[in-house]
């Protein structure tokens, strides 16, 4: 098993779970991802805990397909967080979980205070007769992947910087509500998210790919996910709003999302958000925005469907 907050599920998790999938071969055993929600940093410094950048649904998903056989989700309280770095060893992962290996990053701590690290997990696992791996930093460029670089990457609008550190492009999700109508009035329906968990890209327009849970394709019918996006994230400037929004059109979609869940992967930034004096000029860029949020997506599709994908 390994054991993390594993947020975001990139490419330093995927190293650990690729020695996972290792060791589980050659030891015969079923492999496991073992995570917390919520968030440990939620409960012991809730004013300063990062915002998320997968909910638990996403990170299960994102595990299991880079092949774990399970993941399981901890519920986070105070009495968790309370245990002591050789209790949490005993009493979670060897009496509950009856782990046999283990296999971690280098920095991994455990236990209330983090007072339990690789050293101390390798001496508790010896006595035990349990395999105990450290896995090396995956880095990309001059740093370490991280989460928190990750962060930094998304919150800055990069999000083709933060696909190179993760498994897969960033995904947001949310509920699909009434907005003011105004795509529809300009020959481009949005639609308009919230209720949204994780970190927010900063203010722009992007590409990317919409997953509607359900969706109805007008009278062509059948399935319709994904679907290419132009995304619009921030304030509508041009109507005078300053709230800060979250608008999906999708491309070639025809159908009705309201109350549905939907999905968005962030491909690629492509432009500030900015205001227009003319409502002839903010449709003329739309349609600019939408050819080529296509053409991303379309590009993103060929790449994805080559020989080995």
């Amino acid at each position: 098993m390994t054991v993390g907050n594993f947020d975001g599920v990139h490419l330093g998790h995927a190293a650990i779970v690729s020695r996972l999938l290792d060791s589980g071969r050659r030891l015969g055993l079923p492999t496991v991802a073992f995570t917390f929600d919520p968030h440990p940093a939620r409960i012991l410094r809730p004013d300063s805990a990062p915002p998320l950048l997968t909910t638990p649904e996403r990170r299960a998903e994102l595990l299991l397909g880079l092949g774990v056989d399970a993941v399981m989700v901890q519920p986070v309280d105070g009495a968790l967080l309370a245990l002591s770095a050789e209790s949490f060893y005993r009493r979670i992962l060897r009496e509950e979980v009856r782990a046999a290996a283990i296999v971690e990053g280098p920095d991994f701590r455990f236990g209330a205070g983090r007072q339990g690290d690789m050293a101390m997990l390798a001496a508790l696992g010896a006595a035990d007769g349990v395999e105990v791996a450290a896995v090396s930093p995956i880095t990309h460029g001059d740093e370490a992947v991280s989460s928190s670089r990750i962060r930094e990457r998304v919150a800055a609008g990069d999000l083709a910087g933060a696909k190179t550190l993760l498994t897969a492009p960033y995904r947001l999700e949310g509920l699909v509500v009434h907005g003011q109508a105004r795509g529809r009035t300009l020959g481009f329906p949005t639609a308009n998210l919230e209720a949204i968990p994780t970190l927010l890209p900063a203010a722009g327009v992007y590409a990317g790919l919409a997953h509607p849970s359900t969706a109805t394709a007008g009278a062509a019918g059948g399935p319709c996910s994904p679907y290419p996006a132009a995304i619009h994230v921030g304030p509508n400037v041009s109507f005078g709003a300053t709230g800060v929004t979250v608008e999906v059109h999708l491309i070639g979609f025809d159908g009705d999302l309201y109350g549905q869940r939907l999905d968005v992967d962030f491909l690629t930034r492509l432009r500030d958000t900015r205001r227009f004096e003319s409502l002839d000029d903010l449709k003329a860029q739309l349609a600019t925005d939408v050819a080529r949020a296509g053409a991303v997506a379309a590009g993103i599709a060929s790449s994805s469907s080559g020989p080995g994908s």
